[in-house]
């Protein structure tokens, strides 16, 4: 690996945003490819933060400030990553559920699954289950990501998934769920795929899914 790509492995760990941009950047401008940027730059950095946050080494905190880093580098590889015709992953769409006006969670899996190379449409919190299979129709995802953050609005998930089975879209992805009052045994009593108990285990859990497709 090239020293500015460990130096911005570096800057993504250490949640230093402004010397993540000008790292990838400056890889930009020694002609290092996009691909080689996002694939031995910034992803090793992102996977690092997730193992620490597995551990109990790193905090939310800390970890959203990487992945805000790990934000501002992709920020400017993106139209690289297009124009060079780079697949990214998989799809996901992602949305907090009805009643529910949480999000920082659903925002930190957000990032942290576009760090590792998905596409992420956000349709932000609140998100009623006609929205989600409209989201579905629309963007054609791999996987449908769910938030909630309440007991009170938990059932909200079962609703949303019972409405994509009705709207015959159910075969056509996998669903995880995630979320404070959330676990392992909810999410198979209302027909997930799979659950996250956090943000680091959320990208695993994605890339498993995708991987069984």
């Amino acid at each position: 690996m090239s020293r500015v790509l460990e130096r911005l492995s570096t800057a993504i760990l250490e949640g230093d945003k402004d010397k993540a941009a000008r790292l990838v950047e400056r890889a930009l401008d020694q002609g290092v490819p996009a691909k080689e940027i996002l694939d031995n730059g910034l992803m090793p950095g992102m996977d690092e933060v997730g193992a620490r946050f597995r551990r109990g080494d790193m905090f939310v905190p800390e970890v959203i400030m990487s992945a805000d880093a790990m934000q501002a580098g992709l920020d400017l590889l993106r139209p690289h990553l297009v124009a060079g015709g780079v697949e990214l992953v998989g799809k996901i769409v992602m949305g907090t559920v009805k009643g529910d006006l949480h999000d920082i969670g659903k925002n930190l899996v957000d990032m942290m699954c576009e760090g590792a190379g998905f596409e992420i449409v956000d349709l932000g919190f609140n998100v009623p289950p006609e929205a989600f299979v409209e989201a579905i129709k629309e963007h054609k995802p791999d996987i449908v990501g769910m938030s909630a953050m309440l007991t009170t609005t938990m059932r909200a998930m079962g609703y949303t998934i019972k409405a994509i089975e009705e709207a015959g879209l159910r075969d056509r992805v996998k669903i995880m769920v995630g979320g404070a009052p959330v676990d392992a045994e909810f999410a198979k009593r209302i027909g997930a795929d799979g659950y996250g108990s956090n943000a680091a285990t959320a990208v695993e859990l994605a890339k498993q899914l995708i991987s069984a497709n």
